[in-house]
């Protein structure tokens, strides 16, 4: 007798549809459309050597070695599996799947992938570590936060001097126009008595 066994992962014999494969995207063809929708300003390749300063503003995705200072006040820095990056960094968000020797300052978030390792201290407000990664060094939050929370409150005071400055400046040019108002009003005035006199008088 022979036994036939059944696969429960295939449900089309109890009726259930079999769910269709989802596509999985490459890491070539997510920077391809990233450099499509142009988030992407920089790329090293696997194999390429870079030293010196780096600075950019959207995206820089490393897979090389990148060796220096990096940094960006608004981008995010992306260190794929096999990228390694010799340096301080200091940016808006990070999300480090390869190798970073050095200090990490994110002032938004950072992002340690599973095949992560930090050697080096790590300051963020936001920190998502993934089980496998490896970070050695300190990790300081509070001092992170602060600083972004100081950074907003600076930006909002700086936006509402200047609305007080542009309503000043409205609320000035109002006055200034009632005044001209007023002394229009004043010689109209006058001049009424002045005919009402002649006419007196004739």
């Amino acid at each position: 007798m022979e036994y036939q066994g059944h696969n429960p992962s295939n449900n089309t014999q109890y009726g259930y549809p079999s769910e269709p494969a989802r596509p999985v995207s490459t890491d070539s063809e997510t920077m391809a459309r990233d450099i499509k929708e142009g988030r992407l300003s920089g790329f090293v390749g696997h194999g390429t050597v870079l030293t010196g300063e780096t600075n950019f503003q959207a995206m820089l995705r490393v897979d090389g070695v990148l060796q220096g200072t990096v940094s960006s006040d608004a981008g995010t820095l992306i260190v794929g599996s096999n990228g390694q990056v010799d340096a301080n960094v200091a940016v808006a968000s990070a999300t480090i799947n390869g190798t970073v020797n050095g200090d990490i300052v994110a002032t938004e978030k950072l992002h340690l992938g599973r095949t992560a390792k930090v050697v080096g201290n790590v300051q963020t407000p936001r920190i998502i570590i993934e089980e496998g990664a490896i970070l050695e060094g300190s990790c300081s939050m509070l001092r992170a936060k602060e600083a972004l929370e100081k950074r907003e409150t600076e930006a909002k005071s700086t936006s509402y001097a200047a609305n007080q400055y542009s309503g000043y400046s409205q609320s000035a040019d109002a006055a200034s126009e009632t005044e001209d108002e007023s002394d229009d009003l004043l010689l109209s005035t006058d001049e009424e008595e002045e005919e009402a006199a002649e006419a007196a008088t004739l």
